[in-house]
């Protein structure tokens, strides 16, 4: 069975719901989200979300997760027409984020009799988030309910996937696993399932690189845990399609990036604090900027940290970034004993960055950043304020400092690799040329430049480049599928005052464009006005490339400047860095 509601016509953003049945009891309540465009750490959002919250019905009957408060009527809407709530004997809570336990007092005011089961850590974040007494049963990995019908529900413990209280429920019967972020993805049309990978699998990368990679020894651990279940034939996720088709393939890759990313020989420790003003998407922003330099990063949430768990991080870590906690209330009790802990462990080989949180009542930066400058710590980032809600502008700013402190700590690693070729090899390579160009890209209000000299023509029709950009690059985040970039052509013998000025070093947040003449071009995207030539470029695909990622955009629109004029030439000495 599936059904479709939406809202009226008055509402601007286009929300839906889809009712289907995925197995035997089992009924899938999808909160289609068409119109967002923004999530978490702000990374954009070409095709919407969705919130998934499923039913299951044995002789007892069990919600797993309910919705984003937008869904508020929609959602009960949907929830009554498959069952009087009053008939639900159990709410599981995959993990608290709002977009997921949005509407659990909304569940409870119908049925105040229902037992929420979650993770420890969840049913004390829910207790929080709710302001009521409810039933409630704590479980771990290993613990079951039965349902009755053969509907025996199997938890597993995913801690930091991407919250420190996630669980996921296994239904023996069904073969049914419950996920809740892990596998998942920023993903919206009218598929239940991922019949058709190659419209997905770049939102499902994106996806994992946005919200796993700073937590991929977590993902490792509950992969390994997965694996002692038996066969899932579904994966029931909380955003996106549910997975059916390419369960191995899908599940291999995010053991395989995991993997790769839990190999990094440098670690960066992240303390934070989830659900207080913005701590956790200043966090999981900041760790993203982090991850695309090759360096890993464990995240540790102080609301629920213990203290060994936190000096071992630390000890392991060859920076500390810290969030600022409340400074009264029990979140700033705990915070404060891990702090301590913190500043013990720290030694003055090691460096740190500050960020505020802006909870209103956050602890003040400067005496933090004086005690570990006291300690002999090494900052590698300005304090990151946050004085009013963050805008795109704080998110980059957060993602840049990021990229800056992982670009440091693996400076003598880049040192060494450009020193590794062999001699002749490296000269061989510095033979290949190319030409010199400026990517310009905007979001919003925010935007980035490269200098770039990797790149060609790729295609004739349609018209269009392909351009080798390096992980690390800030400008990376805006060159995802569907993105608009310009492609500004360089002028031989008139290039050095724009080469000099992109190939500088940019603080985190540093306007690119200061000083620089420019004006928009259709898709909004600067254009050099030195340029000999621009090309409006759309992002069509991308090819992971080791330490580089191979753009392919369609060329929509272009002009030349001068037309007896030559692009400038990059011939390299050697063919291992730029």
């Amino acid at each position: 069975m599936v059904a479709s509601a939406s809202r009226p016509a008055r509402s601007r953003v286009r929300l839906t719901t889809e009712i289907a049945e995925i197995a035997p009891e089992t009924t899938t309540i999808r909160c289609l989200d068409w119109d967002r465009d923004r999530f978490d750490i702000e990374f954009s959002l070409e095709n919407g979300t969705t919130y998934n919250s499923f039913l299951i019905k044995g002789e007892k009957v069990a919600l797993v997760d309910t919705s984003h408060a937008k869904f508020q009527e929609l959602y009960l809407d949907a929830l009554n027409e498959l069952i009087d709530p009053k008939e639900i004997d159990y709410l599981i809570i995959s993990h608290t984020e709002p977009d997921h336990s949005g509407l659990v007092r909304d569940v409870l005011a119908l049925n105040p009799e229902i037992t929420v089961i979650g993770a420890k850590v969840a049913i004390q974040f829910l207790e929080g988030l709710v302001h009521q007494s409810f039933k409630s049963k704590i479980v771990k990995s290993g613990d079951r309910l039965d349902l009755g019908n053969g509907h025996e529900l199997e938890f597993v413990s995913a801690p930091n996937l991407h919250w420190p209280d996630t669980i996921f429920t296994y239904d023996h019967k069904t073969q049914t696993l419950f996920t809740c972020d892990a596998f998942g993805m920023h993903f919206c049309d009218d598929h239940t399932y991922d019949e058709d990978l190659e419209i997905l699998e770049a939102e499902f990368r994106l996806y994992y690189d946005c919200l796993m990679a700073p937590n991929a020894r977590s993902v490792l651990g509950a992969i390994k845990r997965i694996s002692e279940l038996p066969e899932f034939t579904t994966i029931a996720t909380g955003h996106g399609p549910l997975l059916r088709y390419n369960i191995a393939e899908l599940v291999g890759r995010y053991k395989d990036w995991s993997q790769s990313q839990a190999k990094a020989t440098t670690t960066v420790g992240l303390f934070y604090v989830s659900g207080y003003g913005y701590g956790d998407r200043i966090a999981q922003a900041i760790a993203a900027g982090i991850t695309k330099t090759g360096v890993a990063v464990e995240m540790m949430d102080l609301r629920v940290a213990e203290p060994q768990d936190v000096r071992e991080l630390v000890e392991l870590s060859s920076a500390v970034v810290l969030g600022m906690a409340p400074q009264v209330g029990e979140i700033a009790e705990n915070a404060q004993a891990a702090l301590g802990t913190i500043l013990a462990a720290a030694n003055s080989k090691q460096n740190f960055g500050l960020f505020e949180v802006g909870g209103g009542n956050d602890e003040a930066v400067y005496p933090i950043r004086n005690q570990f400058r006291e300690i002999g710590l090494t900052e590698k980032f300005e304090p990151i304020k946050i004085e009013v809600e963050p805008t795109e502008a704080i998110y980059q700013l957060c993602e840049e400092s990021g990229t800056d402190l992982g670009q440091w700590l693996t400076r003598d690693r880049t040192v060494k690799q450009m020193k590794a070729l062999d001699t002749e090899l490296d000269k061989a390579l510095g033979r290949i040329s190319g030409g010199l160009y400026i990517i310009t890209a905007k979001k919003g209000d925010i935007s980035s430049a490269m200098l770039a000299s990797w790149v060609a023509q790729a295609s004739s029709e349609p018209l269009g480049v392909s351009i080798a950009v390096a992980k690390d690059r800030a400008i990376e985040s805006f060159l995802h599928v569907g993105d608009r970039f310009v492609l500004n052509a360089l002028e031989e013998g008139k290039y050095q005052t724009l080469m000099k000025h992109f190939l500088k070093r940019f603080a985190p947040g540093a306007d690119r464009f200061a000083d620089v003449a420019n004006y928009p071009a259709t898709n909004g995207s600067p254009i050099l006005a030195d340029a000999l030539a621009y090309m409006e470029c759309e992002v069509v695909s991308r090819m992971e490339c080791s330490d580089h990622w191979i753009v392919y955009s369609t060329v929509t629109a272009g002009r030349v400047a001068k037309a007896d004029s030559l692009t400038a030439v990059h011939h390299r000495k050697v063919g291992n860095h730029y």
